[in-house]
């Protein structure tokens, strides 16, 4: 299902929030959402799902008119909140009951629902008793529980530890090869690590929508690694074509390679012919962290 806004414009009393906004949004696409605080995404968010009525424009999910078919569209959205609310007294089965019941949905597939979210094993447990990784899991089933085309995700990483990190991306990008995912975060590692486009809000206006490979400098190349074991950074630099190796936390490297070619396999090799495990491993766009400054600072 795809997108398409049509000069949005939004203000409250006389204060502009977003002005004369157009966006497309393909089906298929995951698309980061990114902005400053008071740039305006939230109010977006709320206007997409149905929470504010009161805006100028036009907006249509494939054919329906956000306006006059609201109840339509939201059979074809699911929503996932930032503060992600639960009735953490339930168990995980009987709280997707009960959202099935406000949906009136009666042929949901909870075997498939909760093997595709992870929750299988945690069906018969009360939400309070879970992580917070799994409780945001809780989250995203309620939000695919019928089966929407369109994911709209509201910081969906955020206060997660790294291992959770890892596998609510994994489910991200599991859900983008068949469902439109626009996921607004304030992490721009999120961006680099889930996304195919990333769009940039500032002061009620876009001023950014592009492919993320396009922002890549075409000359050089950051790969951001994970391994669960310290490795000496000369042993890195030995790798072919790279010019300068970090070792930013830990087991967390940036090995920078003078090649545009996908160097990941190279990284991967290593930890294999050394009995190392990747926990991560992503490229790192250098320039989304400097147009981001660049464009919401003014400068």
């Amino acid at each position: 299902m795809g997108l398409q806004i049509e000069n949005l414009s939004k203000q409250y009393g006389k204060t502009p929030v977003l002005k004369n906004i157009n966006l497309h949004l393909k089906k298929g696409e995951i698309v980061g959402f990114l902005g400053p605080n008071g740039a305006g995404k939230t109010t977006l968010m709320k206007i997409l799902t149905g929470s504010l009525n009161r805006w100028e424009g036009r907006v249509f999910f494939d054919e329906l008119n956000l306006k006059t078919q609201l109840q339509d569209v939201q059979k074809h959205v699911g929503y996932l909140p930032e503060n992600n609310p639960l009735y953490t007294e339930m168990y995980v089965k009987e709280y997707l009951y009960f959202i099935a019941k406000t949906y009136r949905l009666s042929n949901v597939n909870y075997p498939e629902l909760l093997q595709k979210t992870g929750l299988t094993d945690h069906q018969n447990k009360p939400i309070k008793t879970l992580s917070k990784g799994y409780k945001q899991r809780v989250g995203f089933a309620a939000a695919l529980i019928h089966n929407p085309p369109f994911l709209i995700l509201d910081e969906p990483t955020t206060g997660l530890d790294p291992n959770q990190l890892i596998e609510i991306r994994k489910l991200i990008k599991t859900l983008g090869q068949e469902k439109t995912v626009f996921l607004s975060t304030h992490i721009l590692q999120e961006v680099e690590a889930l996304c195919d486009r990333v769009i940039i809000l500032h002061q009620g206006q876009i001023v950014l929508d592009s492919p993320l490979k396009d922002l890549a400098d075409q000359k050089q190349q950051i790969v951001k690694v994970t391994f669960d074991f310290r490795v000496e950074t000369e042993a890195l630099k030995r790798l072919p074509q790279v010019s300068r190796v970090v070792n930013t936390h830990d087991f967390d490297y940036e090995i920078y390679f003078d090649t545009p070619n996908d160097q990941r396999p190279v990284v991967f090799d290593f930890a294999h012919d050394n009995g190392l495990k990747i926990l991560s491993l992503q490229h790192k766009i250098e320039n989304l962290e400097k147009r981001f400054y660049a464009l919401t600072q003014g400068k």
